[in-house]
């Protein structure tokens, strides 16, 4: 008789896993820089879509820069673009730099960690994993990578980039975050980060357990700013107040004022807490609300820093 495990009586046999190795699925080209991949995700079992914007010239060899999104991540493209590409002109902008740009598709809420619990909305996010162990190998043999890496993001993605690259800090040479809690050392920040998760549908218990739990300090950039000594990093933050030289772009939510004004004290914190750690770091304090319109100039100001990261001209 064969048990669960193998033979009755006798050691247990390794099951074999249908699932096999994260592997890539699928790619379509939707314009000669700009593919679609479908990445089979092992430790999320499920398909996961990325964008990777690639340069014109493609002769060599190059390094890979991961930007993740916000809150609402493929939710407004039904899941087939990243915000980025949907929202901002990264593909045209990135088109001649000599880097591949690496941007999920999704993550709506997850804040691109390991949740402790799957969730009855959200899911099974595993997606610091997916980051940091399944995704890089399958990019750099696919799209000519270099094994040099930078990560960013903005709001809900710059807390996931800045908190994957303090707890992975030898993958990212460079790291960029615009208008992110990057500090959640106070109940008050923390709190309000786990209320946009609840803003989603999910439970924010089910990320990193309870807010005054181990697990939040765990992950929390600020705490472990001292992991990002002699890496390139550049932060931006507005200040809440429009800036009318963005016109129309500029303009946000009715929320989108406070929302930045909340991320601005998150900022001051957690650069507070850098310098004392001998972290150094460029910082754009800028006008503007929490909207595409400045994180697509943020992306802009930011590139030279990040391109000097990678080892790379502007």
């Amino acid at each position: 008789m064969i048990g669960v495990g193998g033979w009755a009586g006798g050691p247990a046999a390794a099951v074999p896993d249908a699932r096999g190795p994260s592997r890539i699925l699928a790619m379509s080209m939707t314009t000669p820089n700009h593919a679609t991949v479908t990445v089979y995700s092992r430790a999320m079992d499920r398909p996961i879509r990325v964008s990777v914007l690639v340069p014109e010239r493609r002769d060599r060899e190059r390094p890979t820069w991961y930007l993740l999104d916000g809150i609402d991540g493929g939710v407004y493209t039904n899941y087939t673009q990243s915000g980025w590409t949907y929202q901002t002109d990264i593909a045209e902008f990135m088109a001649d730099k000599a880097v591949n740009v690496v941007l999920p598709i999704g993550g709506t809420g997850s804040y691109y960690t390991d949740w402790s619990t799957a969730d009855p909305v959200l899911g099974n996010n595993r997606w610091e994993t997916f980051l940091t162990e399944e995704l890089p190998p399958l990019i750099d043999s696919r799209f000519q990578g270099n094994g040099v890496n930078a990560i960013g993001g903005l709001s809900m993605g710059a807390l996931g980039a800045m908190s994957i690259a303090v707890r992975h800090p030898d993958l990212y040479t460079a790291v960029a975050a615009f208008s992110g809690c990057l500090d959640q050392g106070s109940s008050e920040f923390r709190q309000a980060t786990a209320a946009t998760v609840a803003t989603r549908g999910g439970n924010p218990d089910n990320m990193w357990g309870p807010v005054s739990g181990s697990e939040w300090a765990a992950h929390d950039p600020a705490a472990h700013v001292a992991a990002l000594r002699g890496k390139v990093v550049y932060i931006s933050s507005g200040n809440g107040v429009p800036d009318p030289s963005l016109g129309l772009a500029g303009l946000a939510s009715p929320v989108g004022g406070l929302l930045e004004s909340v991320v601005l004290q998150c900022t001051l914190g957690f650069k507070a807490r850098a310098e004392r750690a001998g972290v150094s770091a460029t910082y754009d304090f800028r006008p503007g609300l929490h909207s595409w319109g400045y994180w697509n100039r943020d992306l802009h100001r930011a590139w030279p820093t990040i391109a000097g990261g990678l080892g790379i001209g502007s």
